[in-house]
């Protein structure tokens, strides 16, 4: 399997997320049938197109945390904007996983 097919398999995997609910690095290469390869869902989120429609915001660290450090021209995170427009709420930069993880 090459590069692209493992790439094309984790966003296929991210393009499934609900809209409201969050899911791990981890998480979405166990999906993708890649165990074990979570920095390559990471890789993969970092060279995404800014004009994508993945939403690439619903994916977060094991712990709740938002890894990725995008920040808007009024210095506000735009990850966390996101998922808080989606009705996830972050305490102390956390969000919930047992309220808003993804399920399957």
């Amino acid at each position: 399997m090459n590069q692209n097919e493992l790439h094309r398999q984790i966003l296929e995997v991210i393009a499934l997320i609900p809209y409201g609910k969050v899911a791990s690095y981890g998480q979405i290469a166990k999906l993708a049938g890649l165990p074990k390869h979570a920095r390559l869902v990471g890789y993969v989120l970092k060279h995404l197109d800014k004009e994508s429609k993945i939403p690439w915001h619903r994916v977060i660290n094991a712990q709740g945390r938002i890894s990725v450090t995008r920040i808007n021209d009024q210095g506000e995170n735009i990850q966390q904007n996101l998922l808080e427009e989606e009705g996830v709420c972050l305490v102390s930069g956390k969000v919930n996983l047992k309220i808003f993880g993804w399920t399957i």
